[in-house]
């Protein structure tokens, strides 16, 4: 099979230069394209690009550019104008393992597989980014066990180009990275193609490395998640990424939050606000655990992060859900 590697770029000149140096260094064997979509930079990110087209002898490099309309555009953008039957996603501030894209294209020796996710790693050592890592591996030993698979991050992604196209790709809607990848998993699952998880398709990312910027971005997820469940209402429900223990702690902070405004009123709301809050603390411990059987440090420290990452959720999807209402 042949690859066409997508990779959307907005003022990315910190970080693009190590994912195109991993990308060009690949063990994939047989011909493939790199597709680099600048999403109207103003920095020196379509420099460094070109300065690597000049540069590479063997693998093209191509640049794509348009006006900045968000990654879920410029990856589309990207797909259309692809060479080869298979597309590979991956983000400017990923560096990509050197097996990567061979592993990505293995389990399209299954002829019903439309679509593959592979996984992230860290090299960082910083408290906030290990436990955003360790939160995720939680995330992928449920979707290894998952029976179907209808969740696939755009990150680190592959697609058969045709059911690709013929699907619409991303939606647009999304005008940030904000949801658009499970919308079209979802999609994609909902006609019964076939999506597989191959954790050994790894590109290593930054996380974010502080409190403040971890509680917004679940925030931004929250918030872009009342668009995707509108579209898919029964995903709400279940999908084989999202823990279920996650929604019933987002249901018991939210119980939690309205039973602790209304308890002046009667003393059975201080009652019910402090079972809310006990429920929800049980309900973490799963994830707790986990953490703790990797990383004690992290762990011990992971349940305050987790209760304000559930406070910063609820908050993201009641805005969500009230911006939603006013249109």
């Amino acid at each position: 099979m042949k690859i066409s590697a997508v990779i959307p770029c907005y003022n990315a000149e910190k970080t693009i230069e190590l994912c195109l140096e991993s990308l060009l260094n690949q063990t994939f064997k047989e011909d493939y394209e790199i597709i680099f979509v600048d999403d109207g930079s103003t920095d020196k990110t379509k420099e460094i690009v070109k300065e690597f087209q000049n540069k590479s002898k063997n693998i093209k490099i191509r640049l794509l550019e348009q006006q900045h309309a968000g990654p879920a555009v410029a990856r589309n953008l990207g797909a259309k104008n692809a060479k080869y039957e298979i597309i590979v996603f991956t983000d400017s501030d990923c560096e990509a393992e050197k097996n990567w894209l061979e592993e990505m294209v293995k389990p399209f020796s299954d002829t019903k597989v439309v679509a593959v996710q592979g996984a992230y790693k860290t090299k960082q050592k910083s408290k906030i980014a290990k436990f955003i890592q360790l939160e995720i591996e939680e995330r992928y030993e449920r979707m290894k066990n998952a029976d179907h698979l209808d969740w696939i991050g755009s990150y680190s992604a592959a697609y058969k180009k045709d059911i690709y196209l013929k699907e619409g790709g991303f939606d647009t809607c999304f005008e940030i990275a904000s949801g658009e990848d499970p919308d079209l998993s979802y999609r994609l699952s909902e006609k019964g193609y076939r999506l597989m998880f191959n954790p050994k398709a790894i590109v290593y990312h930054k996380h974010v490395e502080s409190l403040e910027k971890y509680l917004k971005k679940k925030f931004g997820h929250a918030y872009w998640r009342v668009t995707l469940y509108s579209k898919h209402r029964q995903k709400m429900m279940k999908d084989s990424y999202t823990p279920q223990e996650l929604k019933l702690q987002l249901a018991a902070i939210s119980l939690f939050l309205v039973s602790t405004v209304l308890s002046p009123a009667h003393l059975m709301f201080a009652h019910l606000a402090v079972s809310a809050f006990i429920v929800s603390i049980v309900l973490m411990l799963k994830t707790v655990k986990f953490i703790i059987d990797r990383n004690q440090e992290i762990g011990f420290i992971s349940l305050p992060i987790l209760f304000l990452r559930d406070l910063a959720m609820v908050y993201g999807f009641g805005l969500g859900f009230l911006n939603k209402k006013s249109k």
